[in-house]
């Protein structure tokens, strides 16, 4: 069983280098006031190390909300506040867990009982995403993590797996390792990768824009 105090060492190694998106970029969604109002106590936030736990609570949707950029760079101060049990409402598991996993329930309506299904198979939106299912639409945000932070996030989820004893959340953890962190965290993009392309990119717009490269 993983120590707490190795996985928040963990955790704030893996993101120690992790990149600001800019504040214009941190608010995922801007349709209607609702995802502005939990995102706003971050603008101008430049080291998430030094939030307080009480903002993180009281903000909690807003994990909702983010950005993909904003999600990758203040997932990190959740995920710590939340080992240090500093959390009241904010629930990060969920977060890196939903939609990989089905589930099915029965409702009653009317003259019958209808069976549901409630997860990974579910269509999110078949008028406004077509096809996308709620896999699909999991596997997107997470996307953004490299291989380092993935691993931090493993590490995360199997110590919050193990300290359950209810297994409550065992279910939904085992099936987000098994269908999408653990392969992240062995092949997703390294931190160096991703300094290496940006320093190309740099070289060759420089290059196109009548410079020359050092």
């Amino acid at each position: 069983m993983l120590d707490r105090q190795r996985v928040i060492g963990r955790i704030r190694q893996a993101f120690r280098d992790t990149e600001h998106p800019g504040d214009v970029f941190l608010q995922g969604s801007h349709e209607g006031c609702e995802p502005g109002e939990p995102v706003a106590p971050f603008m101008g936030i430049a080291d998430w190390s030094q939030l307080d736990p009480a903002i993180l609570d009281a903000s909690y949707t807003a994990l909702s909300f983010f950005s993909e950029g904003g999600f990758r760079y203040f997932l990190p101060a959740y995920l710590v506040a939340d080992l240090e049990e500093r959390l009241q409402t904010a629930d990060p598991v969920f977060h890196l867990t939903n939609g990989f996993s089905d589930r099915v329930v029965t409702l009653p309506a009317g003259r019958r009982v209808y069976k549901k299904t409630v997860g990974k198979s579910a269509f999110v939106n078949l008028l406004r995403y077509g096809a996308m299912s709620w896999r699909d639409h999991a596997r997107r945000q997470p996307s953004v993590f490299t291989r380092e932070e993935a691993g931090a996030i493993v590490a995360y989820l199997e110590y919050k797996r193990d300290q359950d004893s209810h297994g409550l959340n065992a279910e939904d953890i085992n099936a987000a390792l098994d269908s999408f962190w653990r392969d992240r965290a062995a092949t997703g993009p390294t931190h160096q990768a991703m300094r290496q392309h940006l320093k190309e990119e740099a070289e060759y717009l420089k290059e196109i824009g009548g410079g020359t490269s050092d």
